[in-house]
């Protein structure tokens, strides 16, 4: 069916053209005075205009409360820890537990390096303790020993200087009565021998009988052999007073030798806690050796998703990174305001963050703003001192951290971009 169009007619018909009025004015009127007018014929208008008036004024107030009230920055991101993992010993890499952005709990095994040279190494260091633990035993054993033996030989060589002193001085009593003994016989001697020359002349005379005088030759022989037997004991007494000298000086090297007795005690002492130290040094080779050997295993330490590096059959070394895990469920918003946005800025103040991949919006509040500028602590840092100076606006980091309980599904990835309002007044 075919539309119909009517023609509308160039120029209307003459009836329906309204004659323009006579009055003229040089002037139009104002357009307030005609508004004005209008409003004082129709008072509801008036009324209606009042209160557009009051909605716009108290709209406009509160927009701009509104407006002022928070902060807000397209330049946010979500940030968070990259905890890096790497190998503490060399080795052969025989297992890998985990793959690419798999969801790991703290503890889990990652990977494994071959452990039994580290066992070998365990074994040999618990075996040196053993005997580090058995000589330092040995060596406490003798201490008491040693202690005693000297106290033992202090005592005794006391004893022997006592008795040689003693001997000393007997000996010495026996020379002075040897010596009185033969000071006797060489007076008996005397007498005997001027009686026998008596007895010769009386003899001679024949005023005494032979037998008299063989008497007197008798006696006179007796007391020279008496005079000779008593020197003999004198100079034996000599000798054993010699003898007696002898032995204290070799009591009295005994004796000096036995005042080392505490020095003995103190080296053996001393080899003693040589040999504790000795076996305090080998059980730190012995825990040594077992964290390197427990370093065979390496164990994530928080929950997170793990990125690795490390594949089965790679020879790794000290400080070699093999994996890397992402902490989901520790993460915050690292936003770079405006240094003009900071007036008001303040840590505490609430903050709600509009994440992009979600749409959703996560409630938070400010934990600090960075002490330096993001072009400062940048790579190359400009240096305005140099050069045609422009001021450019910097910008600041300021780190949001969510509320408890906002990222229970832990979504948030780092890196994603986000739009955070704080809320300054």
């Amino acid at each position: 069916m075919a539309q119909r169009t009517e023609e509308v007619p160039l120029n209307p018909p003459a009836a329906e053209v309204v004659p323009p009025k006579t009055e003229t004015h040089s002037a139009p009127p104002p357009p307030s005075d005609s508004v004005r007018n209008r409003l004082r014929r129709n008072p509801a208008t008036r009324w209606l205009f009042i209160g557009a008036l009051l909605v716009v004024l108290v709209g406009g107030f509160f927009a701009w409360r509104y407006f002022m009230s928070y902060e807000s920055t397209d330049d946010a991101q979500v940030d968070g820890h990259l905890m890096p993992l790497s190998a503490r010993i060399s080795g052969y890499v025989i297992k890998v537990n985990v793959d690419d952005n798999q969801l790991v709990k703290a503890g889990t095994v990652l990977a494994e390096i071959d452990p039994r040279d580290y066992q070998v190494a365990l074994d040999q260091a618990r075996a040196n303790l053993a005997d580090a633990q058995a000589q330092a035993q040995s060596l406490g054993i003798n201490v008491p020993i040693t202690s005693v033996t000297t106290l033992s030989q202090t005592s005794a060589t006391e004893a022997d200087v006592e008795n040689a002193m003693a001997g000393v001085a007997a000996a010495q009593q026996q020379f002075d009565a040897a010596n009185a003994q033969l000071a006797q016989a060489q007076a008996n001697d005397v007498k005997a021998q001027d009686d026998l020359v008596r007895y010769k002349q009386l003899v001679d005379k024949q005023e005494v009988s032979q037998q008299q005088y063989d008497q007197a030759l008798a006696a006179a022989r007796a007391s020279t052999a008496t005079v000779a037997s008593a020197a003999a004991s004198a100079s034996a007494a000599e000798q054993q007073i010699h003898q007696s000298r002898a032995r204290l000086l070799q009591a009295q090297a005994n004796w000096r030798s036995s005042q080392t007795g505490p020095q003995q005690v103190a080296s053996s002492k001393a080899r003693a806690q040589a040999a504790l130290a000795t076996v305090a040094q080998k059980q730190a080779a012995v825990e040594q050796a077992a964290l390197n050997l427990g370093y065979t295993r390496i164990v994530a330490p928080v929950d997170g998703v793990v990125s690795k590096n490390a594949e089965v059959g790679m020879n790794v070394q000290p400080g070699q990174q093999l994996f890397t895990i992402v902490p989901l469920n520790d993460v915050w918003f690292t936003a770079n305001f405006k240094e003009t946005q900071l007036k008001y800025m303040r840590p505490g103040q609430p903050a709600k963050v509009h994440v992009d991949a979600n749409g959703r919006d996560y409630k938070g509040h400010v934990d600090s703003i960075a002490g330096s500028s993001g072009a400062r602590t940048s790579l190359l840092p400009p240096e305005n001192a140099t050069g045609n100076y422009v001021k450019v606006v910097q910008r600041v980091p300021v780190k949001i951290v969510l509320d408890p309980g906002e990222n229970k599904d832990n979504y948030l990835r780092l890196g994603m971009s986000v739009e955070p309002k704080v809320y300054v007044k």
